[in-house]
């Protein structure tokens, strides 16, 4: 563990028109203590490429390739497991960064002494216009985190000397929402920033975008993470994750509407 070092995890899949932009975005953060690390899983597209010619201008960025496709938890694992940094922050291979992301984290940990950050992100399309805005709670406990993920993955930011390094449960979706679960676990509570500090890029057909295909992803969290029976896993999405999903979307449902009248 090298101390003030971010490493950042980066999983890369046949995301060649948006990678380049992807490390741009963390070449500009104004802290510059920093290592990239992208683990290519198996693209089939010309990304991989794009890493390498960057690998060749900055020794902070390294690229692993996989010979076999694992998915993404499996992909951030490794990249995890090659990481140097006390601390770990998260940027899928199609979203971006602002410039200050890195910097103002920081030091809302070293303010708060807190072990999990985040903050508020801006949603975009493929050719980078805004298409809306995720705004953030300013603090989460463990038992909101097991609810409901309210954290976004893009932006969240863990110190290794508070929690220690924890891996992703190595399953095809919603492995995100598990780690946050880990971690909060340990640290209790997580704070988030409210000003916006990144992009989430929304594609046709990425992992994430058919909701309806979580369900089981989600209930699967409840048994591997907390080691729930299969019938308490269900019960627990049933009763607890969906009316918090459901309340949450009615809120910004009238949010939006209240905004448009006034």
């Amino acid at each position: 563990m090298v101390e003030g070092l971010v490493s950042i995890i980066t999983t890369l899949y046949d995301s060649g028109d948006f990678i380049g932009r992807t490390i741009e975005s963390v070449l500009a953060q104004t802290y510059t203590n920093w290592e990239m690390i992208i683990t290519d899983d198996c693209s089939k597209d010309n990304g991989p490429s794009i890493v390498e010619s960057y690998v060749a201008k900055d020794t902070r960025i390294r690229l692993i390739r996989l010979e076999k496709n694992g998915g993404p938890g499996v992909a951030r694992n490794i990249s995890i497991q090659n990481s140097k940094g006390r601390y770990i922050a998260f940027l899928d291979s199609d979203d971006l960064w602002s410039p200050d992301k890195l910097e103002r984290q920081l030091e809302l940990m070293d303010s708060t002494g807190c072990g999990v950050v985040y903050s508020s992100y801006y949603t975009c399309d493929e050719k980078d216009h805004i298409t809306g805005l995720v705004k953030c709670r300013s603090r989460i406990p463990y038992w909101r985190i097991v609810c409901d993920n309210a954290i976004g993955f893009l932006t969240m930011m863990y110190d290794t000397k508070a929690t220690g390094i924890e891996l992703l449960p190595e399953i095809r979706k919603r492995q995100d929402w598990g780690l946050n679960i880990k971690l909060l676990r340990k640290c209790r509570v997580a704070y988030g920033i409210k000003y916006p500090l990144a992009s989430y890029r929304i594609r046709h057909g990425s992992v994430s975008s058919g909701k309806f295909s979580l369900i089981k992803f989600n209930v699967e969290i409840y048994r591997q993470v907390l080691e729930y029976s299969r019938n308490r896993a269900l019960l627990t999405f049933l009763f607890v994750f969906l009316p918090f999903y459901f309340g949450k979307k009615l809120l910004n449902f009238f949010k939006t509407l209240f905004f448009r009248q006034r």
